[in-house]
Parts: C-alpha cells; structure tokens; sequence
C-alpha cells in the first residue's frame, strides 16, 4: 500500500474564515492539523476568546486559534482552504501570492461555477481542486458557528482525474470526522450542487425574503422550484456533465426534511451583504445558453436577482455618501 501523505505536518491556510473556512478549518485544527486562519472582522473577539462550533454532534471550542491580518503575516502554506464568498474573488489575486510555495495546493470551497478557472489562470491549473460543501450552518457572532445539521465535503481535481493527494485531503477530513468523498467529476457535482442551489438560493429571496420550508409550502414557488431543477438538469447535460431527471425529485424531497432553513444567500440578503449573483445564477445561465439549452426561468430569476443586488447597494452607496447641507 502507498504510503499517504502526512497531513499534520502540511500548513493549512483558511482564506475566508466566516461560517465554512471557520467550520471545516477549525474540524482539522481541533484534530491537531497545523491551521492558519485569515480573518478580518472576527480577528480581536478570536484572539480574545477563542472559536467555538456549536453543534449537535458535539461541540468544539478552540482556545488557541492562528489567527492573522494579512496572508504575509501566515506565509507559505502547503494547502489554500479557500471559502471567500465569489463576491470577493478579485481579492484572490492578491491574497494568494504569499501563501504559495512550488507545491501549494489551492482548494475552493465556493459556490457555484467559473472559481476554479480564476484560481487556475492565476495560480496554474496544477494546483487547483475543487470542494462541494452539503452542510447547514451559520457564523451567529464574532467566533462562534452554528453547525445545525449535515456537513459533508465531495472533493475532485480541476480538470484532471482524482490523484493521490485528493484521496489524501480527504482520508485527512474523514480522520477529524468529517465524512468526505472523492469524484472523479468534479463540474457534474458543480452542477448537481445548482440544482438545489439555483431556485432555493433565488427564490428566498424572489419570494420576498422566505425560507425553504415556505417556498415549498407555497403552491407557485414549489412548481417554479421544480421547473428551475429541471433547467438546471438540461444545462448540465447539454454541457456534457449528465446528471438524471429524478434528482430534482430527490432534492425536494431532502429539502422537506430540512425544516424551515434560510440558504446562505438570504442569510447574505439580510446582512446587508453583496449577493453572488454572478457565480450561482450568471455563469450557470451564460454556459447553459453556450450549450444550446433553454433555460427562460433560470434567466428570469437571473435578471430579478441581479435587478435586486444593484438596486440594494445603490441606495447603500448613496446612504453612506456625505450629506451636503
């Protein structure tokens, strides 16, 4: 048998340690793992106290937390946990130099489509793989994460076939007890993922500011949803990532198990943040309109969303301009 790679002695870099990087960041610092958490907001209170995960299946706190301003101050790492919302990909470019030795490995945990080819004509495709996170939780305040239910990672390599240090990174997450798999497909699961991501995401919002539980409890928004999953599963295979028509029934019926949960998009909705229009609704329609699908709910909800996010930081633009009198 090869022999694995010895992650508790790589340097693990979080970019982006809000709700997923401090989730999955702190599952292999609390396990031992050597981590190093890029934070902003959160920095002091950290410092400070520490980060918590509260959590069902058991809490964890980490009293002692490697935590920086800038990625200069963490250095070269051998693996980039990248979870930035899409919204902030441009700062990638530069917060990813300094942490880079001639082997880093790049791992996004973002949403959506189109982060990988960024990291890639950035950094080389030879260090990118991509991560999908099933999981539902929520940064409640400054260094503590709510971990309500689920929390599994699908991993694969950017355009290349699963090599050893897939299965390494994710034998590591299976060792700090996060259940993870490695595909062999990595853009079908990007698009799998959309197919719950597209009209749950959306139409929370759309739907006037609503969880999932209600969106499927109304009558139009539950057929919308369906209609949505059925576009995204016509793209997706139009697209060449072949994906069957009876998972849009089972993401329905896995979402009615969920209760009345808030997707992260409102969660970002309700906070006042810049929403990732572009990564989970625009690229997708942009790609699915190259391979030749039809795709008219998909573009509407594209476009009121897209109308929303521009409408919303204008008015906050003009909020915070000074006021002449």
């Amino acid at each position: 048998m090869r022999a694995r790679y010895v992650l508790p002695n790589y340097r693990v870099a979080v970019v982006g340690a809000g709700a997923i990087g401090g989730y999955y960041g702190a599952k292999l610092a609390y396990f031992g793992r050597d981590v190093h958490f890029l934070m902003r907001g959160d920095l002091r209170d950290v410092r400070r106290f520490g980060l918590r995960i509260r959590s069902k299946s058991g809490n964890i706190r980490l009293a002692k937390v490697n935590c920086y301003r800038s990625t200069e101050d963490i250095g070269p790492c051998d693996l980039v946990l990248i979870a930035v919302k899409t919204t902030g990909n441009a700062d990638l470019l530069h917060l990813i130099p300094p942490l880079l030795h001639e082997r880093t490995m790049l791992l996004t945990l973002q949403n959506g489509l189109g982060n990988e080819e960024l990291l890639s004509a950035a950094f080389g495709a030879e260090r990118v793989l991509g991560g999908l996170c099933f999981v539902c939780l929520n940064r409640v305040s400054p260094g503590v994460i709510e971990h309500y239910d689920h929390g599994r990672l699908i991993v694969g390599e950017y355009q290349r076939y699963p090599a050893a240090r897939t299965h390494d990174i994710s034998w590591e997450f299976k060792r700090c007890g996060v259940v993870c798999t490695v595909t062999e497909n990595l853009m079908r699961e990007r698009w799998r993922k959309l197919i719950w991501n597209i009209p749950f995401n959306g139409l929370a919002i759309t739907g006037g500011g609503i969880d999932t539980a209600a969106i499927l409890a109304r009558g139009e928004l539950r057929a919308l949803t369906l209609a949505l999953m059925e576009e995204v599963i016509t793209a997706a295979n139009k697209y060449g990532c072949m994906l069957p028509s009876a998972v849009a029934l089972e993401q329905i019926r896995r979402t009615e198990t969920m209760g009345a949960y808030k997707p992260s998009t409102l969660i970002d909705f309700e906070a006042g943040r810049p929403l990732e229009v572009e990564a989970i609704w625009g690229e997708p329609l942009r790609r699915a309109l190259a391979a030749g699908a039809v795709v008219p709910h998909l573009a509407a909800v594209y476009d009121e969303i897209k109308s929303i996010d521009e409408e919303r930081q204008r008015r906050a633009s003009e909020e915070s301009e000074p006021k002449v009198v």
